[in-house]
């Protein structure tokens, strides 16, 4: 016999998109659950760097959600500081030559009308903010905002701040709907959790659980790599990476991408991140991927070619073509929320992200406009 619950919502997704929107929700009053079919942060969460950036984003509703979501781990950080890793140790986006800088810069200018703060950092003062980085580099800018985190920590400590009553390792096997087709709660293989709302944050997984509730949202897996140095005296003080990153980000190319981002973490080791291909979900370690990233740190900080590389992971990002991440109540079928599609910026927006989950869920005004985000906004190819 199944076990039996009742709440006022019911989170999908034990990451940290997930654990914010169980947050927000707790903070506003409601009665929260949590499924997952793995462990906290199992996902796309876990094999993340923690990247909190604004230097990546152009002007527009991804920079926007990313501007409130600084605030916002600012706010947290304040409470939450040491127990997450959150360090606001700011950006260095470098340029190799000057037409990358002359880029660069008009790309800085249109963020700061959005309200990005940056510093242009001529060749001669790189070295000032990164004593190991390369020489030869035309310039860069310095971005104030962008941060860090430890993204698993970061999980872990909402969920138990939520208070939400958490199910792990339990696969989600339907989304229930009520004789109006509403949402009605979720059933997993040995539990049943009544609510008038769900939330996909399902991250990969998102497209999938989309289906169980009867509607079409296309978010499809993005593999990426991350290499681990052995633990080192911070001799990386930002997040460093060359200025090709940002089109790698914005492009939706299937074949391998790759510009390393490279940063020290509190504990020592640097990580190197990241690559980015279509693969489906294959686990495959690809040995060129690691090459690139590994000769791409290199050449941004000559140091590291003496280092050992004590691991390296991989993860999948949760993308959607448009680059948007699906936020917000679904108008196909009322009382279902999603709130996932971040691909590789989930950790860094996930505060927003709940935030505006938890506005929906108990009717308030909306803090940033969510109409760039809606669920809907994908064709359905089983109706062309």
């Amino acid at each position: 016999m199944l076990k039996r619950s009742s709440h006022d919502v019911v989170v999908i997704g034990a990451g940290v998109v997930g654990a914010a929107c169980a947050y927000y929700a707790s903070l506003a009053g409601l009665r929260v659950a949590v499924v997952d079919r793995g462990p906290v942060a199992g996902g796309t969460t876990g094999a993340g760097e923690g990247n909190l950036l604004v230097s990546d984003k152009e002007p527009g509703p991804e920079l926007d959600l990313a501007l409130l979501s600084t605030r916002l781990w600012r706010e947290l950080g304040a409470d939450l500081g040491e127990l997450i890793e959150y360090e606001p140790k700011g950006g260095l986006v470098v340029a190799t030559g000057e037409d990358s800088m002359t880029a660069l810069r008009a790309f800085a200018a249109g963020q700061a009308k959005a309200g990005v703060e940056s510093t242009e950092i001529a060749a001669d003062g790189l070295r000032t903010l990164e004593p190991h980085l390369a020489e030869g580099l035309a310039g860069g800018f310095h971005y104030r905002q962008d941060a860090q985190v430890q993204p698993a920590l970061a999980a872990a400590r909402l969920l138990r701040a939520s208070g939400a009553e958490l199910h792990l390792g339990e696969a989600v096997e339907a989304v229930r709907r009520d004789a109006s087709g509403a949402v009605a709660g979720v059933t997993t293989a040995g539990r049943r959790l009544d609510a008038p709302a769900v939330v996909n944050a399902a991250g990969t997984w998102g497209g999938e659980v989309a289906r169980l509730a009867g509607v079409h949202l296309p978010v499809m897996p993005r593999r990426g790599f991350v290499l681990v140095t052995e633990p080192l005296p911070r001799i990386v003080r930002h997040k460093v990476y060359a200025a090709d990153y940002v089109a790698d980000v914005a492009s939706g190319s299937a074949g391998l991408q790759s510009s390393a981002v490279v940063e020290g973490t509190p504990g020592g080791p640097v990580l190197i991140g990241a690559t980015r291909e279509r693969v489906g979900f294959d686990r495959t370690l690809s040995v060129p991927a690691l090459h690139r990233l590994a000769a791409q740190a290199a050449a941004l900080f000559p140091v590291l070619r003496e280092v050992q590389v004590q691991r390296a992971y991989r993860g999948f990002r949760p993308y959607l073509p448009d680059h948007l991440p699906a936020v917000g109540a679904d108008p196909r079928v009322p009382g279902l929320y999603h709130a996932c599609g971040h691909e590789g910026a989930g950790i860094g927006l996930a505060p927003a992200t709940g935030l505006l989950i938890g506005e929906q869920l108990t009717g308030r005004r909306p803090t940033l406009d969510p109409a760039p985000f809606r669920p809907d906004r994908f064709a359905d190819p089983g109706l062309d």
